[in-house]
């Protein structure tokens, strides 16, 4: 469909669908003027600029719009334009894109010192807006805020970081992994920018102190992120982190995961087990929870009592009691765990696996026709067995209960776009066990991974199937070495999986040597 300028604009259109006279923006890449339709507009209208083709303007509508927007728009940009109709994902996908702020952010930091207000007057009440990207407060302290938000959602970065210091205010934020600068500002901002997110997450502004933690629930272009808050005193005010969690996540399914073959089925037939116990295990941020959620979607059929005690929730999932660990009125995993035993569950989730009282409570559900979920800190699959005999769980409990342990990492994935095939050299085939000239990838850099060279980042995987021989071993005692030998006769650990990424060109040598030392001394 092509509307172009020069055509009579129809004189009925609805008067709901009325835009106010557009002020341009200017184009920093051309210098030329640029007229959006308003985000609350396009919104509700169904309506988005998608992008400019040879001087043509190309919009998207999302279905079941009304098309009498579309004459308003004409009148509105009074420019040539084509219309494509979109999926309500596709849609929203474009609404995202193209309302996420990207950029604004360091200008809005700039504003705040040369603005000439009070910075005390701009610690007022938030706007109400549904959606954060709906607020028509231009106070600088809040678009400061909600463009860093808003940015952050778009570049898909997991934590924000908050640090006062002397010399200025810090913001830094971590995609895939790895922490990155974004802005620098004046000492005397940090306050005001700490108060802000303190307000947005609930939490008390007068106290200064003691550490306090609170959510933030957004919507981003009509994505829904849910943002974790947790401030901590320091020498030079409080330092603010916000995890963002993106609820899409909590529907992933165990097939996207990037498990092996092998690693897929033992935990597949582990999860068909009427009763025992499944471990996943790594350090914090290696996707642990993550996988156990998957695990959750994959059983949910509406057959199953479903039941977790987290700390805390990340995801709400339909279908699944979820409690949440509130250790101020005794509300611990071990507390939390018993009442819900008394809840008739057929499947039971605990967050993590952290003392003897919790172990011993699981391990008794198991025995009692349960299956029970968990993770627990530790390097690898084996050290699991070994962590939960150092709670006192007796070997034939434990040979008993086990189905499967599963260890994981993440590792930074290569963007596909960019990558170089470079030689090995020799003492980077020497750690990875490769010959030496083995071709392997290594990362440039370009648009599309925004000059970082990595787009993303892929689970490595290790699974240990607990069976008859595994059984015998945990009863006699057997050290982790006998264990890990039987373990991994044909089954790929963390190591070979590692360097498997790296033959396939996923990932780069330097990621696999991260997480492969210890495995490579055990062969």
């Amino acid at each position: 469909m092509q509307i172009r300028k020069g055509e009579d604009t129809e004189s009925n259109a609805n008067a709901a669908l009325v835009l106010d006279a557009p002020e341009p923006l200017e184009d920093a890449s051309s210098g030329n003027p640029v007229i959006d339709i308003p985000y609350a507009f396009a919104k509700k209208h169904g309506i988005v600029i998608v992008g400019e083709e040879e001087g043509r303007i190309q919009i998207a509508l999302r279905e079941n719009a009304d098309p009498l927007v579309l004459i308003e728009v004409r009148r509105y940009l009074a420019r040539p334009f084509d219309v494509e109709f979109a999926p309500k994902a596709d849609f929203d996908r474009h609404l995202s894109d193209r309302y996420a702020m990207d950029g604004d952010a360091a200008a809005m930091a700039q504003s705040i010192g040369a603005s000439g207000e009070s910075l005390d007057d701009l610690a007022d009440t938030l706007p109400t807006a549904e959606d954060l990207l709906d607020s028509s407060d231009d106070a600088p302290a809040i678009r400061l805020i909600n463009g860093i938000i808003a940015d952050a959602a778009r570049q898909g970065v997991s934590d924000i970081h908050v640090e006062p210091y002397e010399t200025g205010l810090v913001i830094r934020m971590r995609v895939d992994g790895v922490l990155t600068e974004k802005l620098r500002m004046p000492p005397h901002v940090a306050p005001v920018i700490v108060s802000r997110i303190k307000v947005m997450a609930r939490l008390d502004i007068a106290e200064r102190r003691i550490p306090q933690d609170g959510r933030i629930g957004l919507t981003i272009g009509g994505k829904l992120i849910d943002v974790r808050v947790s401030t901590l005193p320091s020498r030079v005010g409080e330092r603010v982190v916000m995890r963002l969690l993106d609820k899409e996540n909590a529907n992933i399914s165990l097939d996207l995961l990037g498990m092996s073959p092998r690693v897929h089925e033992i935990m597949t037939e582990a999860l068909t087990e009427p009763n025992g116990i499944i471990l996943v295990t790594g350090p914090t941020g290696s996707g642990k929870t993550t996988t156990l959620y998957a695990c959750l979607k994959q059983l949910n059929d509406g057959s199953r009592n479903m039941l977790t005690v987290e700390d805390p929730v990340e995801y709400a999932v339909d279908g699944v009691g979820q409690t949440q660990v509130n250790s101020k009125v005794g509300l611990t995993f071990a507390a939390g765990l018993r009442a819900i035993l008394r809840q008739d569950p057929d499947v039971v989730m605990i967050g993590e696996i952290r003392d003897r009282e919790t172990a011993d409570i699981a391990v008794q559900a198991s025995l009692t026709g349960h299956l029970v979920m968990s993770t627990v800190h530790t390097n690898d699959a084996i050290g699991a067995i070994t962590r939960l005999r150092d709670m006192k769980i007796e070997p034939f409990l434990l040979a008993s209960t086990l189905r499967a342990v599963i260890a994981q990492r993440l590792v930074r994935r290569l963007c596909p776009h960019c990558r170089e095939p470079v030689q090995s050299d020799g003492s980077t085939a020497s750690l990875l066990g490769f010959d030496q000239g083995t071709v392997v990838f290594r990362p440039k850099g370009c648009p599309e991974c925004n000059h970082t060279g990595y787009q993303g980042r892929i689970g490595v995987f290790e699974a240990v199937k607990i069976d008859d021989t595994i059984r015998k071993l945990i009863n006699s005692g057997g050290d982790e070495t006998l264990i890990a030998r039987h373990a991994f006769l044909n089954t790929p650990n963390l190591g070979s999986a590692a360097r498997a990424l790296v033959r396939s060109g996923e990932t780069t040598a330097e990621e696999a040597i991260r997480i492969s030392r210890r495995e490579g001394e055990d062969g």
